[in-house]
């Protein structure tokens, strides 16, 4: 297998960017403000962000923000209604779709149905979305030139999509060649009797099939993308779009803005109401800054950004009804342990020392550096709170959290390990350096010396952790990082498949190779299980199973926190964005 063709099978959610990535909410503390009176048209929505898109090219999103943009953009197969209800928003429901599929073929086949009247914006005017267009989408995901992150999953499930993507790897990453292999090769399991029908046949039973439809990753792409490399400017600068807006202008990293897509018709889409007449998101602000703006009301929004622990505090304090909070199924800190470096003559490659930092770390300590109780929670386990599989139990220690500095101390003298040096990155953004901070004064009560060095944010995951030249050379021993669901509901699969498995193909977020197969023969049974009960149970035993050999430190859960304007109504969440849904909110006058 090439090694491009390695770098397309990479399943990604690296949330938090991590700070966030895929989706998977599942209840809210705080009730977000809901519309009062009759929707109101018209209006700007302003949107504050530090950062930008990682993708504006559907097939290749996988930052859970950048989800807020694409669903006023581009439609999806399947999707969320936007809700504050935790259940309602966590129902599949049909997007492009009638409906959502039922299983045929004992759970190998899925038939779906295209709604009439959804439609391109293209360049010689409106054109309706086909079953071509659906299979065009899913070739895409793993082009030569930039594979989809989540692409993983759909490659080593549809029938012939591995064989259809090894071929793909061997072109040349251009325009023509890949437009001509695209154009002149087929997945067997991607078939289109007519314009209205994609029948998706797979390799095995796959009880989450339907929600990978709600990803971006397999959403239809229509003809004028192949004339543009994936994601390029001239691809930003050409959008076809398929939702209520359009990309009307984008300055990466400083700016974008989107206008009404006038090819939409708003009776073939049951869930953008589409209030307002454009977005405009300003980028480079600064979580202080932008709270300050959106309380003062010239701006409404927040995309990556989440009010500070001080803001929730302050805003708690007054019962502020603008500000809510969710849970996503995400862990917001685990710590890996580099287990290819020979670092300490390899102490981290021994079950022992990794148990001792299980037992050194002051996870209670962590909880307030991050907010508290009220936002964040003790994790001990891979699946945060929310997953089908997320069970309370505590493989190392009592539970709370509590780190237990003797015991550390006692399980590294067994293994006969002294004067451990652990190299330690930290993304020098938000709450981080305090966390990273905290985490290594608990490490030091237990005799560990930890050196701690900064990694610029954009840096941290995108070219220091997910290189494995970084990992092999030993230029970091331990590190922290977020992990979100990839989808709503039973989304345990996005979080095991990406960090946790391993069968010779490389993946960017299983950052040392982790492999168990006990785990993966658990995790094949629960895909395969009959009720969403059966599967939960077997998904906690691959978590039992994974934490045995104590690859992370599962530290903290936290709340996705939100706040919006005075003039933001129908503040309701998308589930997959973790925010208030834009295509949905209006604006008081």
């Amino acid at each position: 297998m090439t090694r491009k063709m390695k770098a397309l099978l990479v399943p990604l959610a690296a949330a938090s960017a991590l700070a966030m990535v895929l989706s998977g909410c599942s209840t809210t503390d705080g009730g977000p403000t809901g519309g009062e009176g009759e929707p109101q048209t018209g209006g700007t929505l302003k949107v504050l962000s530090n950062g930008d898109v990682d993708h504006l090219d559907p097939q290749l999103i996988a930052y859970v923000p950048s989800n807020s943009v694409t669903r006023t953009i581009s439609r999806s197969i399947l999707s969320y209604e936007a809700s504050n209800d935790a259940d309602e928003r966590s129902k599949l429901v049909g997007d492009l779709a009638t409906e959502v599929p039922s299983p045929e073929n004992d759970g190998l086949s899925y038939t779906i149905t295209l709604r009439d009247g959804a439609s391109w914006d293209a360049p010689d005017g409106a054109r309706d979305i086909v079953s071509a267009d659906v299979e065009r989408g899913i070739k895409r995901i793993c082009n030569p030139y930039i594979g989809a992150a989540l692409g993983g999953y759909f490659i080593s499930l549809i029938d012939g999509m591995a064989e259809f993507c090894e071929g793909f790897a061997s072109v040349s990453p251009e325009i023509e060649p890949m437009k001509e292999y695209i154009e002149s090769n087929d997945i067997p399991g991607v078939e289109t009797p007519d314009d209205k029908t994609v029948i998706f046949h797979l390799v095995e039973p796959a009880s989450d099939f339907t929600s990978m439809l709600s990803l971006a990753t397999a959403n239809p792409a229509p003809i004028e993308v192949l004339d543009y490399i994936p994601d390029s400017p001239e691809y930003r600068n050409n959008f076809v779009a398929s939702g209520p807006y359009t990309v009307a202008e984008h300055k990466p990293d400083v700016k974008m803005t989107l206008e009404r897509n006038p090819s939409w018709d708003a009776d073939s889409d049951p869930l953008r109401k589409a209030y307002v007449d454009s977005i405009e998101m300003t980028m480079g602000i600064e979580v202080d800054a932008a709270m300050q703006q959106v309380q003062a009301g010239s701006a409404d929004m927040l995309f990556d950004l989440q009010p500070s622990p001080a803001n929730i505090q302050q805003l708690t304090s007054v019962n502020d009804k603008k500000f809510s909070t969710l849970e996503n199924g995400g862990i917001d800190q685990f710590l890996w342990f580099n287990t290819k470096t020979d670092n300490n003559g390899g102490a981290l490659q021994q079950l022992e020392v990794r148990q001792a930092l299980q037992y050194a770390i002051d996870k209670a300590a962590v909880v307030q550096v991050m907010g508290g109780t009220d936002i964040a929670s003790v994790t001990n386990g891979l699946f945060g709170p929310g997953i089908n599989g997320y069970e309370e139990y505590s493989p190392y220690g009592e539970g709370d959290g509590k780190a237990d500095p003797e015991k550390a101390k006692e399980l590294l003298a067994a293994a006969g390990v002294e004067n451990l040096t652990l190299k330690f990155p930290y993304r020098n953004l938000g709450s981080q350096p305090d966390i990273a901070q905290t985490v290594q004064a608990s490490l030091e009560a237990a005799g560990i010396t930890v050196e701690l060095f900064p990694v610029p944010p954009t840096d941290y995951y995108a070219n220091f952790m997910t290189n494995p030249e970084n990992t092999a050379g030993g230029e970091w021993d331990i590190a922290l990082v977020g992990w979100s669901p990839d989808w709503v509901g039973g989304a345990a699969r996005s979080v095991f498949q990406p960090q946790f498995s391993f069968d010779g193909v490389p993946q960017a977020y299983n950052y040392v190779d982790y492999n168990n197969d006990e785990a993966n023969a658990l995790a094949a049974q629960a895909l395969a299980a009959g009720s969403p009960e059966e599967a939960g149970e077997l998904w906690h035993q691959v978590d039992e199973t994974v934490m045995k050999d104590s690859p992370i430190v599962s530290i903290a859960a936290k709340k996705k926190a939100n706040y919006h304007s005075e003039r933001v109504q129908n503040f309701s969440i998308y589930a997959l964005a973790q925010n208030g849904d834009w295509a949905n909110v209006w604006l008081s006058k």
